[in-house]
């Protein structure tokens, strides 16, 4: 009995250990071994054995390319490993992409996790937006300068202090001038003779006495005596010792000859006063040279200034200089605007933005889409199925956070507005290993020494246990 009982418990050993070693139902590495150290009429019996059993369902082999760092595309390795971050490898396969240039598939979980984003290429209108910034600046047409043209000695001073609005007409200063007071002595005498020689028999004097009149009045007009002044000097009949000077016209006195002007002696042409009209001012603003050709006169500006937040002035561009500041290599625009109020002063900074005509119905991608490296310009098209491919494209105008794309996409196709970095990063590792493979792969390989063979597993012999 007790043999019968050996020979059993052999023979079910060795049928498991048979199972174990050739089947390999937990995909143990070492009966792997095993099965190759087995002499050849061993392999041929399980081949046997295997041959009645049904046919297994053939598995299809995938070619891995590398191995790389799921956390980390530019660390790659040609075996399975750790990467520096501690994590196991991903295998890159040779069919992902479809081989396509540029192409690079990345799992869907990754893509969630980068949180991905695209938006559809369509067709739209882009208006063009040109921001600069600008200098206040007195409206030259409506500067005036107060000064005689006669010598003289300024006795009592109005508006003595930078700043003092005046208005059109309005007393500066009375100035003694003997030259003055010399042309209106001859202003009365000559209408005293012209009203003697009203009572002559000869009319060829009389005219040539009310010639004279008229002479010196016209004197005394180019002398900038006001009409009203002439005619309180000829109803008084009396010379006036010192004259009132008037302003020209109405504004702010913004620069006068010294800090008292009252008992100077001024010569003719004399800068006494500097007035500006602030009823409207100019605004000087700089554009760059590509900005040029969308200027225009009388194009549309919207101004607004640090020391009125809120507030937009509109004004009309009056003037485009003709030459570039050679330092700066930008171009300067006029710009006329209304000051009501008079509350904005000349050398204020302003922030200048100029709405020209858009590029209407054109294919357009948002501004977060375009990689600009500085030598190309890439979007990330998002192929669908965790495709993405990295492309060139040609640029037009910019304007609302958007380029117009005059080249490399279509519409309808969806352009990647976030991570679209990664991606392309990972595109032109792929595309540079991609580059490398081909050379590694014609190198052959170095001879690997066999592994030294393992130690056979003992099999025990049924038919010597059935004998015992």
């Amino acid at each position: 009995m007790k043999p019968f009982i050996l020979g059993l418990s052999a023979f079910a050993l060795g049928a498991a250990i048979t199972i174990f070693v050739f089947i390999n139902p937990l995909g143990w590495q070492w009966a792997g071994l095993a099965r190759t150290a087995l002499p050849a009429t061993a392999s041929s019996q399980a081949d046997g054995a295997s041959a009645t059993a049904p046919a297994a369902r053939p598995i299809t082999t995938r070619k891995v390319l590398y191995w790389r760092a799921p956390m980390d595309p530019s660390y790659i390795s040609d075996k399975p490993g750790k990467s520096p971050m501690g994590m196991d490898l991903v295998p890159v396969y040779e069919d992902e992409a479809g081989g396509t240039p540029g192409v690079v598939k990345i799992d869907p979980a990754f893509v969630q996790n980068m949180g991905v984003q695209s938006v559809p290429v369509q067709r739209t209108d882009i208006p063009f937006t040109i921001r600069t910034v600008g200098t206040l600046t007195y409206n030259d047409r409506q500067v005036a300068w107060v000064n005689t043209k006669y010598d003289g000695w300024i006795e009592k001073v109005y508006v003595n202090y930078v700043g003092q609005p005046v208005h059109r007409g309005e007393k500066l200063f009375d100035i003694y001038s003997p030259q003055l007071v010399t042309t209106e002595q001859e202003y009365l005498q000559a209408i005293h003779y012209a009203r003697q020689m009203e009572e002559t028999p000869y009319p060829d004097m009389a005219a040539r006495a009310r010639a004279l009149v008229t002479s010196a009045r016209q004197r005394l007009r180019f002398w900038d005596m006001s009409d009203a002044q002439i005619d309180a000097l000829a109803t008084s009949g009396q010379v006036q010792r010192t004259v009132p000077v008037l302003a020209p016209v109405t504004g702010i006195v913004v620069q006068k000859a010294d800090q008292a002007l009252q008992g100077m002696y001024v010569k003719a042409g004399m800068p006494l006063y500097k007035t500006v009209d602030l009823s409207t001012i100019w605004v000087d603003a700089d554009i760059f040279e590509n900005q040029i050709p969308w200027m225009r006169l009388g194009q549309r500006a919207s101004v607004t200034l640090p020391s009125e937040p809120g507030r937009t002035y509109t004004g009309r561009v009056r003037f485009i200089y003709p030459y570039l500041d050679p330092k700066t290599r930008t171009m300067r625009v006029s710009i006329e605007m209304p000051n009501p109020g008079g509350r904005l002063r000349a050398d204020m900074y302003a922030n200048v933005t100029f709405d020209v005509p858009a590029a209407r119905h054109v294919l357009a991608v948002p501004e977060n889409a375009v990689i600009q490296s500085g030598t190309r310009n890439v979007v990330v098209i998002d192929c669908g199925h965790g495709l993405f491919q990295a492309r060139t494209v040609t640029l037009g105008l910019n304007g609302r956070g958007l380029w117009q794309v005059l080249d490399g996409v279509q519409e309808g196709e969806r352009v990647v507005t976030s991570a679209q970095f990664l991606i392309d990063s990972e595109s032109n590792l792929k595309a540079a290993i991609q580059q490398m493979t081909p050379a590694q792969a014609s190198t052959p390989p170095a001879a690997v020494p066999p592994a030294p063979a393992p130690a056979a597993v003992p099999v025990p012999d049924a038919g010597v246990a059935s004998h015992q």
